[in-house]
């Protein structure tokens, strides 16, 4: 399967992201780093939900270790990295486990509504664009109390991530960067 040019557009801002300390490489400690920023930015959400997001984290991290380190040396170039987009299925179950525990943590109310203040500081956590953030949120089709389901965001956190999607929400967090 050959990847939208959109698909190889978020994994691209997605490893750059997760490169938290910039230093070109994934590595156990940018995960770690994430994992505290993210947690950090909903302080309301329940200690089960962050303790699940950063489970996830490792997790994601253990993936792509296990998946894509080819060399051995503990850390995931981006010419390794690009391999997601190429073979997704591979990191189904890390992707659902952190769609489902990102998403989970905008609703630290438990009634399965993610509220935009609490998705704009999770995505900010995270290292996204705010004007990207406020446009993909709205491409959600948040409720008159703009809100909108956990769900719904977990299964466009999990389109973020296949090769032969394109047009859909999570593309807006891609606008206007060069490429």
């Amino acid at each position: 399967m050959t990847p939208t040019s959109e698909a190889t557009d978020r994994v691209q801002l997605v490893f750059s992201l997760f490169d938290a300390d910039g230093n070109g490489y994934l590595e156990q400690a940018d995960f770690d780093l994430m994992s505290g920023r993210v947690t950090a930015a909903v302080p309301a959400a329940r200690d089960a939900v962050k303790e699940r997001l950063t489970a996830s984290f490792g997790g994601y991290w253990d993936t792509l270790r296990t998946e894509l380190d080819a060399n051995g040396d503990g850390r995931i170039s981006p010419e390794e990295f690009t391999s997601v987009v190429l073979d997704p299925q591979r990191f189904d179950t890390a992707v659902d486990e952190f769609a489902e525990a990102l998403a989970a943590m905008g609703d630290p109310e438990g009634d399965g509504l993610v509220a935009r203040p609490e998705f704009v500081a999770l995505m900010i956590a995270i290292g996204f664009e705010r004007r990207n953030i406020e446009t993909l949120f709205d491409a959600f089709e948040p409720d008159d109390g703009d809100r909108i389901r956990v769900a719904t965001w977990a299964d466009g956190i999990r389109d973020y991530y296949r090769p032969e999607k394109s047009g859909i929400p999570g593309d807006h967090l891609t606008a206007g960067l060069t490429r």
